[in-house]
């Protein structure tokens, strides 16, 4: 027993010194589940303004364990991540800083990104938003609007096709039908919908406009950023046939809007760097750079007055749920559970 824990450790203070020494050339020290290739033009950009250097630890999964384990030793200054559980898995953990709007440096990252976009105490922000939006076939559908409540009309019976309910994505999606439906009307929306579908769910957003092409649903669920993933997409070509294939519908945009989510950052609680970590918070949150962030991940820009690039401006504008996304987290379990109960993924 004794010598188990002795290599645990022995493990946990190897892969410690490893990343200090990975991380000792550099100024603001960043752990991401986003891939470095998206937000090192954006990095580098930051590095050539301010003379500050970076270095990004690209992590599949595990990254707030991670984080928790290193405590007070942990090298990294900055978190950055996709869609809101996974920051407010950051924030329960305890591996957050919270930003003081009192100080002027601090208060210009807090002031810049919309309420419903951030932390109520200052823990993480929003920097790009994603809809939650309908895929419909181009030669299928006839109809140009939907509401997420039409999903589960019994017209759509065998015709839909969608990922695991219990992908993150789908996740926070159920969590605001739980928001605005109570949790039985959540739930009887959701075995509706899991009746209509067209197939197990399975793959991931990109699958489901395969689906559509190839004629094996007319409706898929994905993000509005695959959208753009796929038009431009010279590596796999068959790709930009499928995202022809489609067109894409924001749900609820005559009442509360299309469900939303993000990327978004949040300070390190060590941040042994802090100081630097700011400075990057602060340009993250800059017109140049929300436009630079946004353009290379086919998102919308979250601060107000930056620009989206023609990509999604082709996809098109859409009303946003103004629902808070701290909401959504606080009800992700309640949807997870659900998801199970009604055996949406059998």
């Amino acid at each position: 027993m004794f010598h188990a824990g002795g290599k645990i450790v022995t493990s946990i203070v190897m892969t410690l010194t490893a990343t200090l020494m990975s991380f000792a050339s550099a100024d603001v020290n960043i752990y991401s589940y986003r891939e470095e290739s998206l937000i090192k033009p954006l990095l580098d950009a930051f590095t050539a303004e301010t003379g500050v250097k970076t270095k990004v630890q690209f992590l599949k999964k595990g990254l707030v364990e991670r984080v928790k384990n290193e405590g007070l030793n942990s090298p990294v200054d900055l978190i950055l991540t996709t869609d809101i559980s996974r920051l407010n898995a950051a924030k329960i953990a305890g591996v957050t800083a919270s930003l003081n709007p009192n100080i002027q440096s601090e208060n210009y990252i807090v002031t810049a990104v919309p309420e419903s976009f951030r932390d109520a105490e200052n823990n993480w922000f929003g920097l790009t938003t994603r809809g939650r939006v309908v895929y419909a076939s181009v030669d299928r559908v006839e109809q140009d609007s939907i509401t997420y409540e039409e999903l589960a009309d019994p017209k759509w019976a065998g015709r839909i096709c969608i990922r695991s309910g219990q992908h993150a994505y789908n996740n926070a999606l159920f969590a605001s039908m739980i928001a605005h439906l109570g949790e039985a009307g959540a739930e009887e929306w959701l075995k509706g919908l899991k009746a209509n579908l067209a197939r197990k769910p399975n793959g991931n957003d990109r699958a489901q406009a395969k689906g559509i092409f190839s004629g094996e649903c007319d409706l898929g669920i994905g993000n509005t950023y695959y959208v753009g993933l796929m038009k431009t997409n010279d590596k796999n070509p068959e790709q930009k046939e499928w995202a022809k294939s489609l067109k894409v519908l924001f749900p609820n945009t005559a009442d509360r809007g299309t469900h939303v989510n993000v990327s978004g950052m949040a300070l390190a609680k060590y941040a042994p760097n802090r100081d630097d970590a700011l400075k990057l918070m602060q340009f993250l949150v800059s017109l140049k750079a929300q436009k630079m962030y946004a353009d290379a991940v086919f998102e919308y820009p979250i601060v107000v007055d930056a620009q989206a690039s023609d990509v999604v401006k082709s996809i098109g504008d859409f009303k946003a749920d103004s629902i808070a996304l701290e909401t959504i987290a606080e009800l992700s379990k309640k949807a997870s559970e659900m998801v199970d109960r009604v055996g949406f993924n059998n």
